[in-house]
């Protein structure tokens, strides 16, 4: 019995050998492999730094046109503020205009208030203003007008169209600063 015993003692021993062995050469070819990947031909080298060129070339193009693109848009809009500062006291002029025009004393009066108001709608055309046109029976379009109130429509071909304009809207350029408040006859 002693025997067999050592016999498979040595069994035990020589198979953890041999699996030590296989493990240390496969981690010495592991390590073999590591070693020439680390190593990159200088064509590799000259490559990859020709991609990184490309890249940041190219990601420079894109910052150029991006901010070329926002200092466009910037000019375009650079007076809206004042522009939407300045829409309260246009509407004021017409309040007045329409004021002096049912007082008949007052006919100098509306001459000048006119002629205020008229230099200061040109002035403000001059830098981008400009009125959007609303007229009675025109299609409502939720993108342009804002609704006030809905009406019942006085006869079936105005149903879902602009009944009066209650006040004006305006553009800079191509954005929308003030949308016309309108009133619209029921659907």
């Amino acid at each position: 019995m002693s025997k067999d015993q050592y016999t498979k003692e040595d069994e035990l021993k020589d198979k953890l050998e041999n699996e030590n062995l296989e493990e240390k050469t496969e981690k010495t070819e592991e390590i073999k492999q590591e070693e020439n990947k680390e190593e990159p031909t200088t064509e590799e080298l000259i490559q990859a730094e020709k991609d990184k060129y490309l890249r940041l070339f190219a990601e420079f193009e894109n910052y150029k046109k991006r901010t070329t693109k926002e200092r466009i848009e910037l000019f375009k809009t650079a007076g809206q503020e004042i522009m939407s500062v300045l829409l309260p006291i246009l509407d004021d002029f017409e309040r007045a205009l329409k004021h002096i025009e049912d007082d008949k004393e007052a006919e100098e009066l509306r001459k000048g208030v006119l002629l205020i108001y008229q230099k200061l709608i040109k002035v403000l055309e001059q830098k981008g203003l400009s009125v959007i046109e609303v007229k009675e029976g025109d299609e409502f379009d939720a993108e342009v007008h804002q609704a006030i109130t809905q009406i019942p429509a006085p006869s079936d071909d105005l149903k879902g169209k602009v009944i009066e304009c209650i006040e004006r809207g305006y553009k800079l350029g191509d954005k929308i600063i003030r949308h016309p408040k309108v009133v619209v006859a029921q659907a």
